[in-house]
């Protein structure tokens, strides 16, 4: 979200934005929230000018009826006055009424302007005008068919989506066995793999309030995804990169906060989704491990560097070869100064397919949460927010069990997973 004093000075370099993430259906928003901007503040100046002439009509009252006991003459002075305090009383109330009006329609109307986003950014209407920057690891595609991702974790008896359709319908799954346990080692690693990266490991709450999740993503977003709970104030979370540190103010010493947080997450994933998204790629839950910075401004551009290869680096341990895709202007979600996807190699389809999406959200979250930072200066300052995908199996475990598939079908078990595997280097099917 912006401030509505950048929109006031800056109208046209807002609508340019606008026009560059081909949104031209919002840029009359940008006149309108400048006149209802316009409308509230002398709403304001009118109210606080009551407010200080309340103050003074009282004190005004309480003299003339204290001489209206010694001259009645007064009196008649001192009741036109109380009149006055009355109906400027009631105008005041009128205008603070207006006032949360105006408010209210401000912030509707602020929420649906993009972020102003980097310089960097590709301009391209949708994603298919994202950029390939460069790619890590050789794309091999072997000699031997590998089948569908659903179909080889069958083959260990690892999956069983029929049982998870009669118990909670299409989306869900239950995985199983040396399946079960792969997910929860990739997890285990991701995790230990960002602690040593001097990230603190977190478990956030699973449930959060609607003002959080207004916080963190689009009104378009926060309807399409998520779920919430029937008759109270609380979503199910579809993303743990949320508010912590909503209303702090972060003593600057204590900058960057660094965070690898764990959650299951919970989305409607609304709409139809071709073949390829069949099985578990696209699912109503899945648990994930993330990489959440909250930082000084100056120092968010060299954080997104490092969070995008720093999934680099955790895939490649695994054996996955990856590329860098930088997201186009239509492709930025509104909070998004700059984004760019981790797309793992499948040897199946013979193209690469999303597992991490970096962001870096500059101050747009910090601005709806309030989450602040004194300079050297004792200035108050907006923090910027960045995220990116760690792991989040089972949609990674599909480009793990393609990548790592052998002819006979077994499955090669990098050595950085031995540990979390209880020593196993190799899975070995149990039915043809």
């Amino acid at each position: 979200m912006l401030d509505i004093k950048f929109i006031r000075e800056n109208p046209d370099i807002v609508k340019e934005n606008i026009k560059k993430k081909f949104q031209d259906e919002k840029l009359p928003l940008v006149d309108e929230v400048i006149e209802l901007d316009s409308q509230r503040r002398a709403n304001i100046q009118e109210a606080d000018q009551l407010r200080s002439d309340r103050n003074r009509l009282s004190k005004q009252v309480g003299m003339l009826m204290g001489q209206a006991k010694k001259d009645p003459s007064k009196l008649a002075e001192a009741e036109a006055v109380k009149k006055q305090v009355t109906d400027e009383a009631e105008r005041l109330a009128a205008l603070e009424k207006l006032e949360a009006e105006l408010d209210e329609k401000v912030h509707h109307i602020m929420l649906q302007i993009p972020q102003i986003i980097d310089p960097s950014v590709p301009i391209g209407p949708d994603d298919s005008a994202n950029v390939e920057v460069q790619r890590f690891g050789e794309a091999k595609v072997p000699d031997f068919p590998i089948p569908y991702h659903t179909d080889i974790m069958e083959s260990f008896d690892g999956i069983d989506m029929d049982a998870a359709g009669r118990v909670s319908g299409s989306g869900f799954y239950y995985l199983l066995g040396d399946i079960a346990r792969l997910h929860e080692a990739v997890l285990a690693y991701g995790r230990d793999f960002m602690i040593s990266k001097g990230f603190t490991y977190c478990i956030p709450p699973f449930m959060i309030h609607g003002n959080v999740v207004e916080g963190v993503m689009s009104q378009t977003d926060m309807d399409a995804m998520m779920y919430k709970i029937e008759g109270e104030d609380l979503y199910l979370i579809g993303t743990s990169e949320h508010g912590r540190f909503i209303d702090q103010i972060i003593p600057a010493e204590k900058l960057p906060q660094t965070l690898t947080s764990y959650s299951p997450c919970f989305r409607k994933e609304k709409g139809s989704h071709g073949i390829e998204e069949r099985g578990v790629y696209r699912i109503h839950q899945f648990e994930k491990q993330e990489m959440i910075v909250v930082c000084k401004p100056e120092d968010s551009k060299a954080w997104y560097d490092k969070l995008w290869n720093f999934s680099v680096e955790l895939f490649r341990s695994m054996d996955i070869p990856v590329r860098q895709l930088e997201c186009c202007s239509g492709d930025l979600a509104d909070l998004k100064v700059k984004s760019c996807d981790i797309e793992a190699w499948s040897p199946r389809q013979q193209k690469y397919f999303e597992v991490c999406s970096c962001s870096n959200l500059g101050d747009a979250q910090a601005r709806r949460l309030r989450i602040r930072y004194k300079d050297e200066n004792g200035k108050m300052q907006l923090c910027h927010t960045l995220n990116n995908t760690c792991v989040a199996p089972p949609r990674m475990l599909i480009a793990f069990l393609e990548n790592n598939l052998q002819a006979d079908g077994t499955v090669k078990i990098p050595e950085v997973l031995w540990p979390y595997m209880g020593g196993t280097k190799v899975l070995v099917p149990t039915k043809k």
